[in-house]
């Protein structure tokens, strides 16, 4: 039996529906939204006494389940289906007295003016609007010019729709436009994953008298979750609102059937401010063998450990759900501008929507376990928030890592994920004569994270490697005395105050673009400037090419840890004008002829990589590279000629020496820090 129409302009002719409904016979025909998931949206909009019109009725049971809880009973249904009307007045004549069923065309009503209180419309306006052509708009134009002439002043026209855009984006511009208030709903779903996967929504279009020449609009909408509405600013935001709901649906869907092939990432935004709170990754475990206690977890990251290899990266978060031994493993991830009141609160806040996208087979009323390091969800600390127009906003903020250490970070909030600068704090030491504080019997809050920079430790990889390239000054058998370096690239400052302390003799220049970083860098990592230690706010291009002019051969090192601003290029350190042939001969110009040129790469694009190192090639005969195990860091060494050459044994030897220099008594070394160990993977290219 065919019910379908065999076009969309048949689901306005009174002939198709009337042989639907023949066809179909008693049985009710909703086409979305049951009345136990629209009954809580409803009840905030129709009271007992209104009077309610129901336009295009067809058989749904709506309006008289309506009835039968009390919502309303004065009810009037209309629609254009002879069959239907006949049909639905022989169902309700002995028991539902005052709801009343009306063949009429609700494109020509019949109703006197400001007539309802409520128009109800279930699926309704879908039906009509299936295009946009001229016809069809027209029609619905008539529609809502129909409605708003039979509703009271403050009247409700409330309409069932799964919100398609071009459906949506009609309505709200055209009551908008009349001065009427728009809010639109999401239905609460059943949580039955087998039934309807589009989330159901409901305009509700709030009739005011319209003021001349008042261009003001108020645009709500409220999620299933909350009652309190979100203003939005624009019919476009509107829509794009409820196209995130309608597409985080269809992920819920899928993800629920299938197993995920790839990880997923979404973002759940803050209620009040709309701007994110939890990034989720959906990380399954094919290998992992299901059981009745393995099938789903929540993994709650610490706060400030989210850029860590394990957290941060898809292959480690593949590793975490592995020993992890659940089928599917939900990350959650705490952003930095919002406030969370611990493990027991996050739990509670997010329990219900985890649950959405838990895997098919999980067995009823299962208890999902939330997991962490070491149970709590860490502390991190924001000491500064600023921005700069060569840098755009970024934060300072102190993190707990593993045990009792405490970071300090640098992040620009332009690439949130990614660690600018870190330093680690130094623990407090009481000052002389002061006795160690009895540790309290009631459980303490969480320590205020020290505040003195521990100058011996370098957080990141890639500048132990960069130092332990050093080694490649001087010959086999003897140390680099006094240096030369020129920096490119403030940052927190860690890597040239690493070489100014450690290299004694060493003179550090170095070249940073944004005033801003000095000011950070001087205030919150412990930099400060001196006989040996100079600053140049410049471009570090111009800075290069006017060493290169006026005074050639002048360093011993050159290293570049400079970021691109540039998100679209798949190279995010450096720029890529730092890489280009006319410039690198420029930075050899300015090297002595047994110098060192230190490049940080971070290059994603395998193809620009290859040009890079090929245009690397053209202009220095010698090259090292070291990568950085589990980061797409790259630590390429540039010789300016093809003297120098060490195999890897003479490499170990030259960095334990230099280690040896450099670990002088009374001055503290980090013990995990071994020069040969991060030139064990050297290679020359």
């Amino acid at each position: 039996m065919e019910l379908l129409p065999r076009s969309p302009a048949e689901f306005g002719s009174a002939r198709y529906w009337d042989r639907f409904f023949r066809q179909r016979g008693q049985r009710s025909f909703e086409w979305y939204g049951a009345f136990p998931e629209l009954c809580p949206v409803l009840h905030k909009y129709v009271r007992p006494r209104d009077k309610v019109l129901v336009v295009g009725c067809g058989n749904s049971e709506l309006s008289e389940q309506m009835y039968d809880v009390g919502m309303c009973e004065d009810i009037t249904n209309i629609d254009i289906s002879d069959a239907v009307i006949r049909q639905m007045r022989e169902r309700s004549a002995s028991t539902r007295p005052r709801m009343s069923y009306l063949l009429m065309d609700m494109l020509h009503m019949d109703f006197p003016d400001g007539h309802f209180q409520v128009v109800l419309d279930k699926g309704t306006l879908d039906a009509l609007l299936t295009d946009e052509e001229e016809a069809t708009l027209a029609k619905v134009d008539q529609m809502f010019a129909e409605i708003s002439r039979v509703l009271q002043v403050g009247g409700r026209y409330l309409c069932v729709s799964l919100a398609q855009a071009h459906v949506l984006k009609k309505a709200v511009e055209y009551f908008s436009q009349e001065g009427w208030v728009v809010r639109v709903h999401q239905v609460a779903s059943s949580g039955d994953k087998q039934q309807f996967v589009l989330p159901v929504f409901v305009y509700v279009m709030t009739k005011f008298r319209k003021i001349p020449g008042s261009a003001a609009q108020i645009l709500e909408i409220c999620p299933e979750e909350q009652d309190k509405p979100m203003r939005v600013e624009s019919t476009e935001q509107l829509v794009a609102a409820v196209k995130d709901r309608q597409h985080y649906a269809l992920l819920c869907s899928q993800i629920s059937k299938t197993p995920c092939r790839e990880q997923v990432s979404l973002d759940l935004c803050d209620k009040e401010s709309g701007k994110p709170r939890y990034t989720l990754h959906v990380v399954d475990s094919p290998s992992v063998k299901p059981s009745r206690d393995n099938h789903f977890a929540i993994f709650i990251i610490p706060q400030g450990r989210e850029t860590e290899w394990l957290f941060g990266t898809e292959e480690g978060r593949r590793q975490l759900a592995a020993s992890a031994g659940f089928g599917r493993l939900l990350t959650v991830a705490l952003h930095r501008e919002q406030h969370y009141e611990g493990m027991a609160g996050i739990q509670a806040e997010l329990s219900g929507k985890v649950m959405e996208l838990a895997p098919l087979g999980l067995p009823a009323r299962h208890q999902v376990p939330f997991l962490s390091v070491g149970g709590d969800i860490g502390v991190r600390a924001v000491r500064h928030c600023d921005s700069s127009p060569l840098s755009g906003e970024f934060v300072v903020e102190d993190v707990k890592g593993e045990g009792t250490c405490y970071f300090r970070r640098l992040i620009f909030l332009q690439n949130r994920n990614v660690v600018q600068s870190e330093a680690r704090l130094l623990a407090p030491t009481p000052l002389p004569g002061q006795k160690k504080r009895r540790k309290d019997k009631k459980k303490s809050s969480p320590a205020e994270p020290p505040g003195a920079i521990d100058k011996s430790y370098l957080c990141c990889e890639h500048h132990k490697a960069m130092v332990a390239g050093l080694c490649l000054l001087g010959g086999p058998d003897t140390l680099p005395g006094e240096l030369a370096v020129l920096v490119v690239g403030l940052g927190g400052g860690s890597l040239p105050l690493f070489v100014h302390d450690y290299f004694s003799q060493a003179r550090v220049a170095v070249v940073e673009i944004d005033p801003s970083m000095l000011e950070v860098a001087t205030r919150w990592f412990g930099f400060s400037q001196g006989e040996r230690m100079q600053v140049h706010v410049s471009d570090g291009l111009d800075y290069v090419a006017k060493l290169a002019a006026e005074a050639p051969a002048q360093y011993d090192a050159v290293m570049f840890d400079v970021d691109s601003k540039d998100l679209t290029v798949g190279m995010s350190c450096p720029p890529p004008a730092f890489v280009e042939k006319p410039f690198l001969q420029k930075v050899k110009t300015i090297l002595k002829p047994e110098g060192l040129f230190v490049l940080n790469l971070v290059c994603r694009d395998s193809q620009l990589k290859e040009a890079v190192l090929a245009t690397l090639r053209a202009v220095f005969p010698l090259l090292y590279a070291r990568r950085i195990q589990g980061e797409v860091n790259e630590i390429l060494f540039c010789r300016p000629g093809p003297a120098g050459r060490c195999d890897p044994a003479e490499l170990g030897q030259r960095a334990r020496a230099l280690e040896g220099a450099l670990r002088q008594p009374g001055r503290p070394w980090d013990s995990s820090y071994v020069l040969a160990d991060m030139l064990q993977a050297v290679h020359i290219l």
